[in-house]
């Protein structure tokens, strides 16, 4: 059974940790305007299991630190948390939505309809390319 709803910042955290940055500091994963977004989790089986956030802008979406725990990546997790985030990006009458993805994962996005743009950097040893996708809320 897989649930997502809003949920507290802080509990984004932990499942950042552990998918992402599990050999740095615990603060690593905190982002300074965490409070100023939206969360969202996916719990399998009642269990926290991948997290996603979303920070507005105007009506311009950004999302971050999609993430979900390593014994339970492949399993649709992330595509689901994806769609949920866009379905609430599109109520919110957004114009698009955008993420910083990393370079190799770039495939996942293309899967929602994102586009690579031209802009890339690297950071902590990862390559990335800035994604985006155009919402039509005609």
């Amino acid at each position: 059974m897989v649930q997502l709803e809003q949920i507290f910042p802080s509990l984004t955290w932990r499942i950042r940790h552990e998918a992402m940055y599990a050999d740095q500091p615990f603060d690593v994963v905190k982002l300074a305007n965490d409070f100023d977004g939206v969360h969202f989790g996916l719990y399998a089986d009642h269990k926290l299991t991948g997290v996603v956030s979303v920070f507005a802008e105007g009506d311009v979406y950004q999302f971050r630190k999609l993430a979900v725990l390593p014994q339970a990546q492949k399993m649709g997790y992330g595509s689901q948390l994806v769609e949920y985030m866009i379905d609430f990006c599109k109520i919110q009458k957004a114009s698009k939505v955008w993420c910083n993805a990393r370079v190799n994962a770039k495939e996942f996005y293309f899967k929602f309809g994102f586009q690579e743009t031209n802009k890339t950097f690297s950071k902590n040893g990862y390559d990335f390319v800035i994604m985006e996708l155009i919402l039509n809320n005609n």
